[in-house]
């Protein structure tokens, strides 16, 4: 996290000096002329230190700390005073000040102290900010497999946790991308920063800008106050940008700078700050193919292509599924309280044999629905989704029959013409939703979208085959 700190001091000096001492510390620091425009600057200006001499604190003191502290940053109140007076200290401090510090005090001592501040704060922010996010800790180990395909897989992994290079994974939707690149900024030496993710194609592009960079008050209809970007939140850790293939290309140019530079611009403002951050990108598009066709820019490509990653898709590692999907039971039966401890041996046959298109998140989904409606202690093949079931029933059987003989049990040629339309067509459609829907994260609107049908009609259809959105939200995979 970037800590911003916002100067506040009528002597010109002073403000000087301690813009000095500020500078080795990492930090974004913006000064406030004079206490007349004070309340200006403080909300233009979202801080999470002001520094103010005593000067410049308006009187009743006791509120303007509050109302500085009430601010959506909750920023700390260090007041820098020019003369040494205990009950002015003493009162200062009961007002809610963080500290106060004698202007006598030479450089070294003022540079500890506000270091010591601006740790802490930084500290405070990527707490939150992991807390806010509330996302299980990733470890290299969850990716751990008996599957040769796996295992020289994650060699390239384990040597490229250590470099600071920028990473481009690479994958099906659902393989875990993003988690895997949580695991590797937890074995990184940036473990102790913040891992800030944003998925570009979950904004609107007039929004993308404002979220990678921040943006200052005013800077379009809508900005009542400023606000840090991504970037900025990732300082001292790591960047992950999902789905960077949908990046526009006018901020592909705007990106590249950053990724050269490492300066980030906030929108409305023509002050540069500097960045301290990893950058690894996430794709499930042929990127290069992308470049081929014009709609991704080859600098930025190459600028993120330094190592690429891709992530083997789950049908390539089958031996890992019955692992898995023993990992997600024990999981979920906590999280639903639900009793069953285990999978039928035909049902985890059936598991093991389907293709999982979706990938691990389908198997997550399957996992969850399956404890859901189970109403013993184990999973049978009753619990799980037709479109799992019939590419193994009976050991295989399957395979030397048709989609039609196992949707029936065999005995579709006798039923009504109506009644085997129905059923087929009525399969297929949950098959073909299950699958947008887990592309799409449960997101409706970009379902629909993508199925070029009307949201109304989308919900209608999710509720005729028992299919709810959040079952489709599945975390950091």
């Amino acid at each position: 996290m970037l800590v911003r700190a916002l100067l506040i001091v009528d002597d010109s000096d002073l403000e000087r000096r301690l813009d000095r001492i500020f500078e080795p510390l990492e930090t974004a620091v913006a000064t406030a002329p004079h206490k007349a425009v004070l309340w200006d600057r403080v909300k233009a200006f979202p801080a999470d230190l002001v520094v103010i001499g005593r000067s410049s604190l308006p009187d009743p003191i006791e509120d303007t700390v509050e109302t500085i502290q009430a601010l959506p940053e909750r920023p700390e109140v260090i007041v820098v005073s020019e003369e040494e007076n205990a009950q002015e200290r003493a009162r200062l401090l009961i007002a809610g000040c963080t500290a106060v510090l004698n202007a006598s005090l030479d450089d070294n001592l003022l540079r500890d102290a506000f270091e010591a501040f601006v740790t802490r704060q930084r500290n405070t922010s990527i707490e939150r900010l992991q807390h806010e996010i509330d996302a299980p800790p990733a470890k290299l180990s969850d990716f751990e497999s008996v599957s040769a395909t796996m295992q020289s897989f994650l060699r390239i992994v384990k040597r490229v946790v250590e470099p600071d290079s920028s990473l481009l994974i690479q994958g099906e939707t659902g393989v875990g991308k993003e988690r895997l690149a949580r695991a590797i900024h937890a074995a990184s030496p940036r473990a102790s920063g913040p891992f800030i993710p944003i998925i570009l194609s979950a904004f609107p592009e007039t929004l993308v800008e404002g979220e990678l960079f921040g943006y200052e008050k005013g800077a379009f209809t809508g900005a009542v106050g400023a606000r840090r970007g991504c970037f900025e939140m990732a300082h001292g850790g790591t960047i992950f940008l999902d789905e960077i293939g949908e990046l526009p290309q006018h901020l592909q140019v705007k990106l590249l700078r950053v990724l050269q530079e490492r300066v980030v611009q906030r929108l409305g403002s023509e002050e540069s700050v500097h960045v301290n951050v990893r950058v690894m990108a996430a794709t499930n598009r042929d990127l290069h193919e992308e470049v081929k066709a014009e709609k991704f820019r080859s600098d930025l490509y190459y600028r993120l292509n330094v190592v690429t990653l891709d992530v083997p898709p789950l049908r390539q590692h089958p031996e890992d599924i019955s692992k898995l999907a023993d990992l997600y039971l024990a999981d979920f039966r906590v999280r639903l309280s639900s009793n069953v401890s285990s999978f039928s041996e035909e049902s985890m046959h059936a598991l093991v044999h389907y293709p999982w298109p979706g990938n691990i998140r389908e198997l997550i989904n399957v996992v969850e629905r399956s404890v859901l409606l189970c109403e013993g202690d184990q999973i049978t093949l009753s619990d799980l989704p037709r479109t799992i079931v019939p590419a193994t029933r009976h050991g295989g059987a399957a395979k030397s029959s048709s989609a039609l003989d196992v949707l029936f049990d065999g005995d579709w040629k006798s039923r009504p013409w109506k009644d085997v339309r129905n059923a087929v067509v009525s399969s297929c459609e949950q098959t073909y939703f299950v699958h947008q829907l887990g592309q799409s994260r449960g997101n409706v609107d970009e379902t629909a979208r993508r199925s070029a049908v009307n949201p109304r009609s989308l919900y209608d259809l999710m509720k005729r085959h028992g299919l709810n959105k959040e079952t489709f939200r599945v975390p950091n995979v």
